[in-house]
């Protein structure tokens, strides 16, 4: 079967005026029909500028290369700006990081979600159309007093609420993947719950595949199936979210996990990451951009491609030295 989203050897680069930017090299992940895959890393790992890569949403100063990246076997890549306005939206939904932010703080939701849904429709819809479908999309993930809810502005809306309109949003138009990036960043941890159960739940009923992008650990090994460790801009282990985040192979990987507050007993137990991301502006960057952090490291991860070992069926590492 045909995987609902197939990313291979995706690279980009900005140009700025500080020089090029080498933001992403060869991401390559994964995702079928009805799963969740995570892609976990500190800030600036390049989880972000993945998902906005798929969509054309990094600028006209990003110069994206890839082998592929396909939409249910169709490469994307060939595709004009007006075609790719039928993927956008309709087949292809994102979620942004603070809904507050991504919201018209000028308009009322109500009226956000029916033009989003005018836009993107599969069939032409009149208005009063539109509202009725954004009011049962509403009342179908659990907003209370929901035609009340469509006539707020979103200051009126809690962060919570804001973010479940996020999710309406993304799901009106019946999309086959979503890209949720950071979707409970700005939430309470008894929300973030809330919210990731009702998202996960809409998609497993119809199917979504989504893409969830996200540094919190502990939301990732909950409700992913997959998931993609990265490292500015480089993927360095993949596969079973319960392998990855149980099991970890990558020294990035376990350093990541140990520095993570989640089954500790205590703050003495944590394990601080220490160093920096190396500055992509660089030419002459490490082949592992690990390297400079890496308490394995050698001579032949600065200079020499880095191999991938597969562990098991599923299980891949990018690692010279890694843990058993």
């Amino acid at each position: 079967m045909t995987a609902m989203l197939e990313i291979d050897q995706l690279t980009l680069e900005f140009e700025t005026p500080a020089g090029l930017v080498h933001a992403l090299e060869n991401v390559g992940l994964v995702v079928e029909r009805g799963e969740c895959v995570a892609l976990v890393g500190e800030s600036g790992s390049g989880k972000s500028i993945t998902g906005m890569s798929i969509l054309r949403l990094n600028g006209p100063n990003a110069q994206i290369t890839a082998n592929r990246i396909a939409l249910d076997g169709t490469d994307l890549q060939g595709m004009s700006d007006k075609a790719f306005q039928t993927i956008r939206g309709r087949r292809v939904a994102m979620i942004f990081q603070n809904a507050k932010s991504a919201l018209n703080p000028l308009r009322k939701v109500g009226d956000t979600l029916t033009d989003i849904l005018l836009a993107h429709a599969a069939e032409p819809l009149s208005r009063k159309q539109a509202r009725a479908r954004v009011l049962e999309m509403l009342e179908q993930i659990g907003i209370h007093e929901a035609k009340d809810r469509m006539l707020a502005y979103p200051a009126e809306l809690s962060g919570g609420m804001c973010q479940r309109i996020m999710i309406a949003a993304a799901l009106l138009c019946d999309p086959e993947l979503i890209i949720a990036d950071e979707p409970t960043s700005a939430l309470d941890v008894t929300t973030q719950v809330k919210v990731m159960d009702m998202l996960m739940s809409a998609c497993r009923e119809r199917g979504v595949a989504v893409l969830f992008i996200t540094h919190d650990l502990a939301l990732a090994s909950a409700y992913c199936d997959q998931a993609v460790v990265m490292h500015a801009g480089q993927m360095l282990e993949d596969g079973p979210a319960d392998l990855v985040f149980v099991h970890p192979r990558h020294p990035y990987s376990r350093m990541l996990l140990a520095s993570m507050p989640y089954g500790k007993e205590s703050a003495d137990n944590l394990k601080p990451m220490g160093g920096n991301l190396p500055d992509l502006r660089r030419d002459d960057l490490p082949t592992c951009r690990f390297a400079e952090r890496c308490p394995r490291v050698q001579d032949q991860c600065r200079t020499e491609r880095i191999p991938e070992t597969r562990i098991g069926q599923d299980h891949t590492v990018r690692c010279f030295f890694p843990h058993d």
